[in-house]
């Protein structure tokens, strides 16, 4: 069994002190967000998980408590853009994030931390060549730090669009497309980085940019040192590689 932590909520940042109560406890209740009134009961003990993967844009309060997974299998999805507060509030200082990045993977491996430069948004001040020079900073620093980087461009944002009308984004073009994805792959390329896209419906293959599965079963067959094969998450978008997983968060609970 694989745990996802989550896509849902950002459980590193905000709930770390329940999320290792849970683990020791061996238990969580998860409620169906589809269906409010079922509740299952997830048994989190070291028999019965994999791997857990963990989805975070500042998983600072966890470093402390790292010792705690020593049983257990895991690796991030570690956020780490270079926007201001007025895109992501409520977030520490770029450079804190940063630091906390070095941080985690000096502690953990740098298999286990996969850097996440994620979504790609265009506004009145953020264009092209602003991705492209940020991400080639971030890339120089981040080599030793991470194998991989998953990138993916906002092409559906419906869910968000008065939030993200009032900042500015705007739809990104096809020769935008070409240029920050043929750049991206450059510069992954120049700093021995592995670069995926992200369940994208703008199709990057043609940059040299494959789609990548966020819960890879390749990933934790290495980590597990044995193969495991799981089916692809029925659950998740048509375009999403990733494989089975079960997602101990719940949806409006970010304070991001």
């Amino acid at each position: 069994m694989i745990i996802s932590a989550s896509r849902r909520t950002d459980i590193p940042a905000f709930y770390s002190t329940w999320f290792f109560n849970r683990l020791k406890e061996g238990f969580v209740c998860v409620r169906n967000p589809m269906n409010p009134k079922q509740v299952s009961r997830i048994e989190l003990s070291k028999d019965t998980i994999d791997c857990i993967v963990f989805w975070t844009k500042n998983p600072l309060e966890m470093l402390p408590k790292l010792d705690l997974l020593k049983d257990y299998e895991f690796y991030f999805q570690y956020t780490l853009n270079p926007y201001g507060n007025d895109i992501e509030v409520n977030l520490p200082p770029f450079e804190q994030r940063l630091q906390t990045f070095i941080s985690l993977a000096a502690k953990i491996g740098e298999d286990r931390v996969i850097w996440r430069y994620d979504p790609i948004i265009i506004t009145r001040e953020i264009d092209a060549q602003f991705h492209i020079a940020r991400f080639d900073e971030m890339a120089k620093i981040l080599k030793d730090y991470t194998s991989t980087v998953v990138i993916s461009i906002l092409d559906n944002y419906q869910k968000i669009k008065r939030r993200l009308q009032s900042i500015g984004v705007r739809d990104i073009s096809a020769a935008e497309v070409e240029l920050i994805a043929s750049s991206f792959k450059n510069i992954a390329d120049k700093y021995n980085l592995n670069i995926t896209s992200c369940a994208e419906d703008i199709d990057l293959r043609p940059y040299g940019i494959m789609p990548g599965k966020c819960i890879d079963d390749q990933l934790i067959s290495k980590l597990l040192g044995q193969e495991i094969k799981i089916p692809k998450d029925k659950n998740q978008r048509a375009i999403c590689g990733c494989v089975e997983s079960i997602d101990i968060g719940a949806y409006n609970t970010c304070l991001n």
